[in-house]
């Protein structure tokens, strides 16, 4: 693609990049931004060569330093999550970690995670290669040239304002750092990013380092919140204050960046890293008699959640960012790839929904950014457990109708801006958040919970649930061209797939038509921006007569589940619940005591159960209803934590985890879903075709273990005699068989029910088998085969 304009405002590395401390790493928590680090890594070992332009890059390797159990554990976990990759990576003890970093007063440290090819990278060269780069192959840089105004056309172009003129153009990439809220602002977008202040120091020459024969690793302590590597002949250290010590430049939030800012710095506090220096005096002993020759400080941008803003963007056609990096120099490269890919071809070159710029709606106001941005930057360095939950911010103004009621009775946990609950705590129960990377206080309540549904009665706050309708002339045509499944008749819903053009799955959607060419889509918290973009998007530019609109603020959603909840419901309505007059997968208006619902017959748990859609003004009369109406059959709420394990057992695919825009469709069984007979040309049909014809290299598999007190949470590796095999993509306890449970992708030789392998859990590997699914057959199937079984009687 050579059409390419790059607007800089005032001159290049102006903003974040002049002052970063280049800091190049493979390591990441997050699964495929390793693929990002990894991709920009890559580029820059060639980039010289390629440019003609030097760009100062060291590759001395990195330690990150553990001096807790816990830390350890972190390590191990993050091990198991990377054998899968191609990214090198290893566990060290010590004596290694002195070899690599001699100056290190090893006393206290326990072990280390290696990553050998990390490093540093002059960003000024970096990006003065960028750009020799780019306009060797025909892209075009005008500098300065700020931006003025942005225009969108009725054709989906746009005309970009400059002081120079106009541009028209296909589409834009707002890339512009900490002035990204400006400009979104032109087009009436509030960017969640935030300015942080950030700080280093740089030493005059230290002898101890001068003398040495190589260059020392880059070093990461993270119990004190610091990275430290070579400058030269000296040190530079960079510490992330804690969140009360940290300061953002709220100002330029409410205010705008002041207009002259691009090579300037902030003034530095030494003061407020003085802990930071200690601690780091500590572990590196040579620092006490370092003179230091600079502090920096300066602005990097941050989101809430600390991942950038990477995509097109919803609600207007044909804008992209790629905003709020607080780690720009490694992101760098591998996002230009990740953006300019999905350009050119349609769509990610692989799953990124982290880093999807609709994942922050209204709701996402000033003080929760704020609150989010500090907390961010003060728990850089803190241990990374699963199920992770950080209570800044917290609520926002999505409470969903029932909120009240729950959020002393639960652990709340955060989804999209909606607090829903987790698990419930008794009396007697260990309370509190709790995290581990073993079973901890929730895995009791949970099964509690899971008993309840499977014997008696439970009820679920699902209204984190995105909810769009989509209706007019064309809307069956349009629904037909996304989805890979037909369309539900009105009054029944079925489970949908949007796939991408190379037949990846894109979204899963549970479909319901309300009254001819009216439908709604439900889909996950998570997904709301990410697939409403995607739905508007084919519709405007297939010219299609809908209208579309999101509901996910208005409409709250109750489910309940087990073998009692008809009895429940029946006491609060007139309607014939029975199997004969409320059909499996149908959906009637009902009265429920009083209060008009939309009750779909559906449930996320694979029990008997109904989702209740209300208006969320009614939500609560809704619910205390029917916990007074169910006392007699034991009624009581249950969290997602008992959902997972309970859908799990019955073998239902989660998106996001055993189904993305990694996987397609045949690979993760999804065939039942998947109409390839259908009349409509839907998108991924000729890719799934080609697929199907060329024949599978996986398929997902469904795994039990034998294990301890640790469960799979998936992305863990799969092994087979000493080799990776696989990978998991989701697993939880099954209390019902009282195992460990996971769904994992192997090559297709190794998918037969018996064939044993191993998963890695925690820096052990445990003995798994594939098995028979589903574990638990679901409550629709177990009602149809006693009726079977009562005809041949």
């Amino acid at each position: 693609m050579k059409d390419v304009v790059l607007l800089e405002k005032s001159e290049l590395t102006a903003g974040s990049t002049w002052h970063a401390a280049g800091l190049t790493t493979y390591y990441h928590p997050g699964i495929n931004l390793k693929k990002v680090h990894y991709d920009s890594i890559k580029l820059y070992e060639t980039l010289e060569a390629e440019t003609g332009q030097a760009v100062g890059f060291h590759q001395p390797g990195s330690v990150r330093i553990a001096a807790s159990a816990a830390r350890v554990d972190e390590m191990k976990y993050q091990m198991t999550r990377t054998h899968w990759h191609v990214t090198e990576q290893y566990m060290i003890g010590p004596e290694k970690i002195l070899e690599l970093f001699p100056l290190l007063n090893i006393d206290k440290v326990l072990a280390g995670l290696y990553t050998p090819g990390d490093g540093h990278i002059d960003p000024y060269s970096l990006t003065m290669a960028l750009a020799a780069g780019a306009r060797m192959y025909g892209a075009q840089i005008y500098n300065p040239a700020p931006v003025t105004a942005l225009n969108p056309t009725a054709d989906g172009k746009w005309d970009v304002q400059t002081p120079h003129g106009t541009i028209r153009a296909n589409r834009i990439v707002n890339a512009t750092g900490f002035w990204a809220r400006e400009v979104g602002k032109m087009i009436g977008f509030d960017h969640p990013t935030i300015p942080v202040h950030h700080q280093y120091v740089v030493t005059a020459t230290v002898p101890e380092v001068k003398s040495l024969k190589k260059e020392l690793a880059v070093i990461r302590d993270l119990e004190a919140s610091y990275y430290l590597r070579q400058e030269r002949d000296g040190l530079l250290f960079g510490p992330y204050e804690s969140m009360e010590k940290m300061v953002l430049q709220d100002s330029w939030v409410r205010d705008g960046v002041p207009p002259g800012f691009g090579k300037e710095l902030f003034e530095s506090d030494l003061d407020r890293i003085m802990e930071h220096v200690e601690m780091a005096m500590e572990m590196v002993p040579v620092l006490k008699k370092a003179d230091i020759i600079n502090i920096v400080s300066g602005p990097i941008t941050y989101t809430p959640d600390l991942l950038p803003m990477v995509g097109p963007h919803q609600g207007v056609r044909n804008y992209w960012t790629a905003i709020g990096f607080g780690y720009g120099v490694i992101h760098a490269g591998g996002i230009g790839k990740f953006l300019s890919d999905w350009i050119r071809n349609g769509e990610p070159p692989y799953d990124l929904i982290e880093c999807d710029p609709n994942r922050y709606g209204k709701w996402a106001e000033v003080p929760f950014m704020c609150a989010k941005a500090r907390e961010s930057y003060g728990f850089n360095n803190v241990v990374g457990y699963p199920k992770e939950e950080r209570f800044a911010g917290r609520p926002t103004s999505r409470k969903s109708g029932v909120y009240e009621l729950l959020k002393d009775k639960a652990s709340m946990g955060f989804h999209a801006g909606w607090e829903q609950p987790h698990w419930f705590h008794k009396p007697g129960d260990d309370i509190g958040y709790k995290p581990s990377f073993r079973r901890t206080n929730w895995f009791g309540p949970a099964g509690r919970e899971c008993k309840l549904v499977m014997e008696k009665v439970g009820v679920i706050d699902l209204t984190p649930f995105a909810k769009f309708i989509v209706k007019g002339k064309d809307s069956q045509r349009l629904l037909d061209r996304l989805f890979a499944n037909t369309m539900p008749k009105v009054g029944l819903t079925n489970i949908s797939h949007m796939l991408t053009p190379d037949g990846r799955v894109f979204a899963e959607v549970t479909i319901t038509q309300l009254s001819p060419g009216e439908f709604l889509l439900i889909t996950g918290s998570g997904s709301e921006g990410h697939d409403l973009r995607w739905i508007e998007a084919e519709a405007a530019d297939g010219a299609y007569d809908v209208d579309i609109s999101n509901v996910t603020e208005y409409i709250g959603v109750l489910g309940i589940a087990g073998p009692k909840s008809r009895k429940v419901l029946q006491k609060l309505t007139d309607e014939d619940l029975s199997d004969a007059g409320f059909k499996f997968l149908h959906c009637k208006i009902i009265q429920l005591a009083g209060v008009s619902v939309r009750a779909i017959r559906i449930s996320y748990t694979g029990e008997l159960g109904w989702e209740l859609y209300i208006e969320q003004k009614n939500m609560a009369a809704v619910y205390q209803a029917m916990m007074e109406a169910g006392k007699d059959e034991g009624i009581d709420n249950f969290g997602t934590y008992a959902m997972s394990s309970l859908r799990l057992e019955k073998g239902f695919r989660g998106w996001g985890a055993e189904m993305n825009c990694d996987t397609n469709p045949l690979e993760a069984g999804l065939d039942y879903f998947i109409k390839l007979n259908k009349p409509a040309d839907f998108i991924g049909k000729a890719a799934l075709l080609e697929i199907k014809a060329k024949g599978l290299k996986r398929k997902l598999s469904y795994l039990s273990l034998d294990t301890d007190d640790v469960d799979p949470e998936g992305n863990e590796t799969i092994w087979l005699n000493g080799k990776v095999v696989g990978n998991t993509t989701s697993g939880a306890y099954s209390y019902s068989a009282q195992q460990s449970l996971a769904f994992g992708y192997l090559p297709l030789e190794l998918c037969s029910v018996g064939q044993k392998v191993e998963v890695e859990l925690l820096g052990r590997k445990y003995p798994a088998m594939v098995i028979q699914e589903p574990l638990v057959l679901t409550e629709p199937t177990r009602t149809r085969l006693q009726k079977k079984a009562k005809g041949k009687a």
